[in-house]
């Protein structure tokens, strides 16, 4: 088979990496990839929003199967545009991506299939915020409609703070808060069948403690050994299956990665969020304990053969990623240092730890960063307490002037278990 990833960080970097180690693919290319995927799929130059360009690239190359891994591909319609050419692709179309691209899209689909999540308002005025916000009282939650790339959240107890950022959107859904721990599960479906990944949780604070603004996620981990053993089955009855026969029952079909971002909550599971794709970083570490080839698994989605699949086989081991971010990071980051280390950790520390690249370029022969989260540092090992340990160590071989890492990812999870 012969496979083409859409992307360019390193939820794609992990994706190629999983899809160069399938006996079934034969051929694979990324565009525009990055230093890091360089070495495991051949590059090309695409822009990613134009669904035309990208169909013709996947003619050009004679992919049997298109992977879009980013969001705003799939809601500007990349998808579709590959599919209309007659390529296999997995993601969902431009319509039930408006599950991750407008969170009151996303309510109301709730809505019609009964899926537990927070109470809200959708707000376009300042006096509809003024009202959402005194409704719920602090800590105040408000979410930018649209897309946001992971940091159109705010989670305050500054009435100021959230008013701001309320009123800098134009439209803006304002929610109750929800306690308890956060966990992201991942499912495959083809619009009928729904095939669930291993829940992980990932680190959304920038800084240790859970201190500092939000970001795109500075680690994650995977199992959750704190966890229900029940959870996976009560998220696909309660929140997954519903979801994906509600916007079947709509005639919008959602075919590739479902995305539910959970609460765990003193009242049970609600849902905070869906995502249309693969969530970065929690997919290194879901990547890694997953043993049954890749390529089959995605191409089922895109024909509709799910429920012809063998069950999915899982490593017992755990897995840890931990984010290496550019100076700054996440207000205007500091681009263009060079990186050095990476040599070290494949010698040193290989197969137990690698890394992927999320924001890289090269530029005369050396490795440089060129973006805010600039590389997921990614360790397997036979519980979570080894898999920390291998995933830092390699953390400390790379130098990179002014980055930034949290040192406390996944240290809750293995003190406990």
């Amino acid at each position: 088979m012969k496979v083409l990833v859409i992307g360019g960080g390193a939820r794609e970097h992990a994706l190629c990496r999983s899809l160069s180690l399938d006996p079934d693919v034969t051929a694979l290319y990324c565009a525009p990839g990055n230093a890091g995927i360089a070495e495991v799929a051949e590059l090309r130059a695409v822009d990613a929003l134009d669904g035309t360009a990208v169909a013709a690239l996947a003619t050009e190359l004679g992919a049997e199967l298109v992977i879009v891994g980013p969001e705003a591909p799939l809601v500007a319609g990349v998808a579709d545009a590959v599919r209309a050419v007659g390529i296999p692709c997995f993601g969902p179309s431009e319509e039930a991506a408006q599950l991750e691209g407008s969170k009151a899209f996303a309510k109301d689909v709730m809505a019609g299939a009964g899926v537990p999540t927070a109470r809200s308002y959708v707000c376009v005025t300042p006096e509809e915020v003024e009202e959402a916000l005194d409704a719920f009282g602090a800590p105040y939650v408000v979410k930018d409609d649209g897309l946001a790339a992971g940091k159109g959240v705010v989670v305050t107890d500054d009435l100021d703070a959230a008013r701001a950022h309320a009123n800098a959107c134009d439209r803006v859904v304002i929610e109750e808060f929800l306690d308890g721990p956060e966990v992201s599960l991942f499912a495959i479906t083809d619009g009928t069948t729904v095939v669930p990944l291993q829940p992980a949780q990932d680190f959304k604070r920038a800084l240790d403690g859970d201190e500092g603004p939000n970001t795109g996620g500075m680690g994650a981990y995977s199992p959750l050994p704190w966890a229900d053993p029940k959870l996976v089955e009560e998220v696909m009855e309660t929140v997954l299956q519903p979801t994906v026969d509600e916007l079947r029952r709509r005639g919008t079909p959602f075919a590739g990665l479902l995305y539910a971002g959970l609460a765990i909550t003193s009242r049970g599971v609600r849902v905070i969020e869906f995502n249309a794709r693969f969530g970065d970083p929690e997919t290194q570490v879901v990547l890694a304990r997953l043993k049954t080839p890749l390529a089959g698994v995605l191409l089922a989605s895109a024909n509709g053969t799910l429920a012809d699949l063998e069950p999915l086989r899982w490593s017992e081991k755990a897995a840890v990623t931990v984010v290496v971010a550019s100076h700054n990071y996440p207000d205007t980051p500091r681009t263009g240092d060079p990186i050095t280390g990476l040599d070290d950790v494949a010698a040193e520390d290989a197969p137990h730890a690698y890394v992927l690249h999320a924001g890289t370029r090269h530029e005369g022969g050396a490795v440089v960063s060129a973006g805010g989260r600039v590389l997921s540092v990614t360790a397997i090992g036979s519980d979570l307490t080894e898999a920390r340990e291998r995933a830092y160590t390699a953390v400390a071989r790379i130098g990179l002037e002014g980055a930034q890492h949290r040192t406390d990812i996944a240290a809750k999870a293995a003190a406990e278990a």
